[in-house]
């Protein structure tokens, strides 16, 4: 099969758009398909840049982070788009990349589809603040309606999403299709170097979120459970890896709230040397996030035999079982510090909740995804 890829953005973006693409291009390879990629160009490259077209760009003045791509300029390669002879085209992002996929899916007589992986409603007030949050989420839920219904099929990551999209009068074809976990993923990490190389004492109580610095990913929550956990352990550390354009405003608030000395941020680190040590190097891996449509860190974290402590919201519902190497916990400081601060008082918890998560996400294979998507491909070019 020959599939086109289109998204708004990707590697060296970091975030987890750019990781499902990266998982999907690797595992429908891997199973003998051809798979084009258009994104927009960057200062910089990924590891991996073939059989990826990068469309001319301009950043955007309210994220520096993502790129605007130049619809105009992909126009004039139709003809080799044409020459493709592609059978489907499988959009990533709502942006240009969405109005884009659906135009080439005229212009190529070929079936479009697109993944949700942003849950808009509860994502663009944190961008657009001046507008009230009730007015957002209209606009939102009517964007999201419009768009789905516009396609001939829609990948969801999980099934509280597929809910939300229903209830917006989505009525697209639609499957459930996780991105799922590649084998690296278990490739254990080296958690005491990574303490080394950042200055972080061996037997220091460390908890660690990983992903994108932004505001819908309620880290200031964090910040009142360690605020918490710090009367009890007041030694403990919470190391931040991701970047994004919350952070200076955490730092901020870190500051007011004396814990200057409890948070630590580290930028994005790169997954394929740095970020399984990450993981490993922790206590706990703690998640607060009430708008992920899956939440694949959580799993990663998982992989490496960490133990979460996590709220369940959204897409996190359909990944977290309870003992499954998760304590759930309530979006509540209590709550929440009160489960950390008995993990962190109990090695043996600890190594058993890691090694019953490192088992649980043996069963998140990518693989395994990639042979649905592909089931999903067909069911979409036999209705097209």
């Amino acid at each position: 099969m020959r599939i086109l890829f289109i998204s708004d953005v990707y590697f060296p973006r970091i975030n987890g758009v750019s990781t499902s693409i990266e998982t999907f291009r690797h595992e429908l390879r891997e199973l003998g398909h051809t798979v084009h990629l258009i994104a927009p160009d960057y200062p910089g490259s990924s590891s991996d840049e073939s059989d990826i077209t990068r469309v001319p760009s301009r950043q955007l003045p309210f994220d520096p982070e993502d790129r605007l791509m130049k619809f105009s300029w992909v126009m004039e390669h139709l003809e080799k788009l044409h020459n493709e002879h592609y059978d489907i085209i499988h959009i990533q992002t709502p942006f240009v990349a969405h109005y884009l996929g659906i135009k080439l899916s005229r212009l190529l007589d070929i079936p479009c589809i697109e993944t949700y992986h942003t849950f808009f409603e509860e994502y663009l007030h944190h961008y657009i603040p001046f507008v009230p949050k009730a007015i957002m989420g209209s606009v939102a839920r009517r964007f999201s309606r419009h768009q789905g219904n516009s396609l001939d099929g829609m990948v969801v990551p999980s099934r509280p999403m597929m809910e939300v999209l229903r209830g917006y009068g989505v009525t697209a074809h639609a499957e459930v299709i996780p991105t799922g976990l590649e084998p690296e993923s278990f490739v254990p990490g080296n958690g005491d170097d990574f303490r080394r190389k950042y200055g972080i004492a061996q037997d220091r109580p460390m908890l660690l979120f990983v992903g994108r610095v932004a505001h819908e990913k309620n880290i200031g929550f964090l910040l009142r459970v360690v605020d918490r956990v710090r009367k009890d352990i007041p030694e403990v550390l919470l190391l931040i890896a991701g970047a994004g354009p919350a952070r200076e405003g955490l730092e901020h608030d870190a500051g007011k709230l004396g814990l200057a000395e409890n948070v630590m941020f580290i930028g994005y680190l790169d997954r394929h040397t740095e970020l399984n040590s990450c993981y490993r190097s922790a206590d706990i891996f703690v998640f607060s996030s009430r708008t992920e449509t899956q939440g694949l860190v959580l799993l990663e974290a998982m992989a490496q035999g960490v133990p979460v402590v996590s709220i369940a919201e959204m897409g996190t519902r359909d990944v977290l079982r309870e003992g499954a190497g998760v304590w759930i916990a309530e979006e509540e400081p209590e709550d929440f510090s009160g489960k950390v601060i008995m993990m962190l008082g109990d090695a043996g918890v600890r190594t058993r909740l890691g090694e019953a998560g490192r088992e649980y996400a043996q069963g998140w294979s990518a693989g395994k995804q990639a042979e649905r998507m592909l089931d999903f491909y067909q069911s979409v070019i036999k209705l097209h």
